[in-house]
């Protein structure tokens, strides 16, 4: 741990005094080089979705006022850890923050930003119609992308890690699909949000002429299937940030914690993470 400077906000900028940051598989690609963009070189921060109260408010900025409770996605393919969120206080844009309904806890609301934002741009670039298979339904990108296509109106094939069906049930799939499952067994169905991603065992399960969306670079289809193939990168979209987080304070979306470990123990926390087989995601919290 490093004690630096409070930061000072800028025009246009407010100091977010952190309670919670998400621990995604994000952060931990960037301490291991796998960040796209390439390697960030060290000293950096990592963390992208924060939660707290406004500590300090910039000249010109009038979105919010000191004791404001906010949560927002600092855009880290941007910033590159200049700032991240593993830190105490924040100097964030404005535009990168939204209100944090009182309904609605740090820790809880920390798990939203990216995730929920990548499941709903990812489910954009599919025309709702037919069957959508979603990998890793069980996990935070997953679960929403699950929530979200049930609520355009697909019918939902959700795969769910092993003892965890029952998660991704009560999301209101209409199947549930095993990891031990040979995916090429399923469907064909009309798309594939693949969120893990799994590549060509996702692949497996779209039919001729559908489509697959990744989180991840995966590789190509082959062109004779004429499979579209759509790679969603996460984009910050604040009025869209808001009404997911409005929804899931308001009960009409679901997210899960698997742990709260304060931020001193950020290291061992992505160990956990890199382990696997959590119900939820990880979240630090400060103070």
């Amino acid at each position: 741990m490093t004690e630096l400077p409070e930061p000072e906000a800028k025009p246009g900028q407010v100091v977010v005094r952190v309670r919670a940051v998400c621990v995604h598989p994000a952060d931990i690609a960037a301490t291991t080089g796998m960040i796209p963009g390439g390697p960030v070189q060290p000293p950096f921060s990592p963390g992208w979705d924060i939660a707290g109260e406004v500590a300090a408010v910039g000249p010109g900025t009038t979105d919010f006022g000191v004791g404001d409770r906010v949560v927002g996605m600092i855009p880290w393919y941007l910033t590159r850890g200049t700032p991240g969120g593993y830190a105490e206080f924040v100097a964030a844009d404005a535009e990168w923050m939204v209100r944090l309904p009182d309904e609605l806890d740090f820790v809880s609301a920390a798990t939203v930003p990216l995730n929920a934002q990548t499941a709903h741009q990812g489910l954009a670039l599919v025309t709702p119609a037919g069957a959508i298979l979603v990998t890793g339904a069980s996990g935070g990108v997953g679960g929403f992308a699950t929530e979200l296509a049930l609520r355009s109106g697909y019918r939902v094939l959700a795969q769910a890690s092993h003892d965890d069906e029952q998660w991704v049930r009560d999301l209101g799939a209409h199947e549930v699909i095993s990891r031990s499952v040979d995916l090429a067994t399923v469907g064909p169905v009309a798309a594939v949000f693949d969120a893990v991603p799994l590549g060509e065992a996702a692949v497996a399960a779209v039919e001729d002429g559908g489509v697959v969306v990744v989180t991840r670079p995966t590789p190509p289809i082959d062109p004779a299937r004429g499979v579209r193939q759509e790679l969603q990168l996460i984009r910050h979209d604040r009025e869209l940030l808001a009404d997911l987080v409005r929804q899931v304070a308001a009960g009409q979306l679901r997210t899960r914690v698997a742990a709260t470990m304060p931020l001193t123990e950020a290291a061992d926390a992505h160990r956990r993470v890199l382990a696997g087989g959590l119900r939820g995601k990880v979240v630090l919290t400060v103070g």
